[in-house]
């Protein structure tokens, strides 16, 4: 079967009085489980906040990029998805081997693994001399909603919101993908009604992706056919670590730390966070970035 690439859409709908997102991230989840091991309940959680995370993403400009953190009170600890206009992504959990039974629906139990209590918190880096930052309280842990209710009360957009995972039995992520749908200014109270309506009988963001719908095809479920794409673009795993960064935290660590490194193990090993890349230094290597540390004589 030929493997479909990672695209999200942007569009508007009914006379521009609705903004509309849709994305496939089945590559990009598939990416994020392969590099950090993760099993299907955190595999699910980080794929559903990547998901988000690109989405957003989109929403960007130029170099602006942001960060998601879910911070719940469940297993999974926290949860980390940076993101940029240039459809990059990048993500970890705090503990990638977490697995729960399925919850009443017969579903991956994500709310279980994220946790009920919490915050979820939006940092944007705009080009401005501080970030912009929005908290919310997690309402459910299906992060779904609790986007949904980041939107409405953070930025003051209603909007809906569904992502999904869909993992199989030996933890291959099949499909992952997601929808945001935002209401602007002008609409009706009956066209309101009828968008909650679409959105609330509308098939599983991941069944949808199983019949073979495209990310335009899944925003045509929610707004029918007046539905306007602006353009697309391609969604990836990309980490922005590189030896010379790690190179240059390790020297920003201080002659005495870097010397106490040296007496005390001889060899460093860097691994990122984001990527679970692993960069070693031996002896005299650490040696060189000493020398690089050392305080300048005053000529």
């Amino acid at each position: 079967m030929e493997q479909l690439k990672d695209v999200l859409v942007r569009g508007t709908a009914w006379g521009g009085k609705i903004r509309v997102f849709a994305v496939r991230t089945t590559e990009l989840v598939r990416e994020l489980q392969r590099r950090h091991n993760t099993l299907p309940t955190a595999t699910a959680a980080l794929g559903r906040t990547a998901t988000a995370g690109a989405i957003m993403g989109a929403m960007l400009k130029g170099e602006e990029k942001l960060t998601v953190q879910v911070k719940g009170n469940g297993p999974i600890g926290q949860i980390v998805v940076d993101a940029n206009a240039n459809g990059e992504v990048r993500g970890y959990v705090d503990n990638p081997e977490v697995l729960l039974p399925s919850n009443a629906e017969g579903k991956i139990d994500v709310a279980g693994g994220v946790g009920r209590e919490g915050y979820l918190h939006i940092i944007k880096d705009l080009g401005l001399k501080d970030p912009y930052r929005g908290s919310v309280p997690l309402i459910s842990g299906e992060l779904g909603e609790d986007f949904t209710y980041y939107f409405a009360l953070s930025e003051q957009t209603p909007s809906a919101v569904g992502l999904g995972v869909l993992v199989d039995a030996d933890g291959t992520v099949i499909h992952a993908g997601g929808f945001i749908v935002q209401l602007l200014p002008g609409l009706t109270d009956a066209e309101i009604t009828r968008l909650e309506q679409a959105v609330g009988s509308m098939p599983h963001v991941t069944s949808l992706l199983d019949q073979g719908e495209s990310p335009e095809g899944i925003l045509r479920r929610v707004v029918g056919d007046d539905l306007t794409i602006h353009d697309q673009m391609d969604i990836r795993f990309q980490c922005k670590c590189s030896r010379d960064r790690v190179l240059q935290t390790l020297v920003s660590l201080g002659e005495s730390e870097l010397q106490q490194l040296i007496e005390d193990d001889g060899e460093a090993e860097i691994v990122c966070h984001f990527c679970n890349e692993a960069y070693t230094f031996d002896r005299a290597q650490l040696e060189q970035l000493l020398e690089q540390a050392r305080p300048k004589p005053i000529q």
